[in-house]
This record gives structure tokens, C-alpha cells and sequence, in this order.
């Protein structure tokens, strides 16, 4: 499994029309096969940072998501509202693994 971690710095003054693009892309990944865990959205601290997290089976899938998703329609659209709107400013994304537990080393320091 694969998640993908994304960081956004967004136009606070355009908070809901980021909240719409969320909603689209959580149904969307979701119907791609992914698991979407949603968006984080700025509630103390940082004004203007947004988390979204999402999952697929492994790089491959994600990779055949990015592909179907670059002709899909409703992607396309999801993609324009965040741009015509101006909402998301800049974004980083991190590809992560979940620790398996038979991978843990023995010994050794402890989290």
C-alpha cells in the first residue's frame, strides 16, 4: 500500500471553494479504486495550510489513477475549479508507506 500525503497552502479568503474541490476529489479517488481520509482543513495555527491523505494499493495503481484521471471528465472539471477560483496557491506531495508490523526491527530503541 501507498499513501499519498499532500500539503497545500491555500487563499484563505477562498476556503470554500477549496472545501468543494475537496469533496470532488475525495468521491473521485475514491471511485478510482482509492481510499480517500480526507482533508484537513486550517482550524488553529496556519490560516492558509491544508492536509489531504489518501491511499492505493500499491505505485502502480496510484500510477494507472494519475493516468485514467489525467481523460476523465469530472477530474478535468475538479481540476479547473481550483484553478479559475485561485484557491490552492501551491502543493507538496509526499508518497509514504505504513509500517508493517513483521517489518519492525527487534532491539534495539524503542518509539
Amino acid at each position: 500500500m501507498i499513501t499519498i500525503h499532500l500539503k497545500y497552502e491555500i487563499d484563505a479568503d477562498k476556503i470554500e471553494d477549496f472545501e468543494e474541490y475537496g469533496r470532488r476529489w475525495v468521491r473521485l479517488v475514491n471511485r478510482f479504486g482509492g481510499t480517500h481520509h480526507g482533508y484537513f482543513l486550517p482550524s488553529e495555527g496556519d490560516s492558509d495550510i491544508a492536509y489531504a491523505l489518501f491511499s492505493f494499493p500499491g505505485l502502480a495503481a496510484y500510477e494507472q489513477y494519475r493516468t485514467d484521471s489525467m481523460s476523465d471528465p469530472e477530474c478535468q472539471e475538479a481540476i479547473r475549479l481550483a484553478r479559475d477560483t485561485g484557491c490552492i496557491r501551491r502543493y507538496e506531495r509526499r508518497f509514504l508507506r505504513p509500517l508493517d508490523g513483521a517489518s519492525q526491527p527487534t532491539g534495539g530503541v524503542t518509539g
